[in-house]
């Protein structure tokens, strides 16, 4: 009996042992296993403006910048095309202007056009 209670104990001890490894070997999984976190959980704003940043700068090397000469063009045909509005729109304010004054009767043509028209329906 003796040596039957003796590897009773010895087999206890054993399975002690494995429960205490299979505790520990569980313990190191989790330790070593990366924290879990939130997928609807935004980064750090320094973490995404580099982000950016970097993808900004991937984007301008893409880029396929004009010459000097094709830049010139192209100034030239907006300067044109800013001086023809801006006579246009002169033309149109001082035309404004000349019938704002004939119909408030400021003017002294206004007068003498007034005079002109009595007098041809006389």
């Amino acid at each position: 009996m003796e040596n039957n209670k003796q590897t009773d104990v010895a087999a206890s001890n054993k399975q002690t042992e494995v429960v205490k490894s299979d505790k520990q070997a569980k313990q190191a999984k989790q330790s070593k296993q990366p924290k879990k976190t939130d997928p609807n959980k935004k980064p750090n704003v320094f973490v995404r403006l580099w982000g950016k940043i970097k993808a900004i700068a991937s984007e301008l090397k893409k880029v396929t910048w004009p010459s000097f000469k094709t830049v010139m063009k192209q100034l030239g045909c907006v300067l044109v095309t800013v001086i023809i509005v801006l006579v246009v729109i002169l033309l149109m304010d001082l035309g404004l202007q000349a019938l704002l004054r004939l119909a408030k009767g400021e003017s002294e043509t206004t007068a003498m056009l007034i005079e002109a028209v009595k007098g041809a329906l006389r």
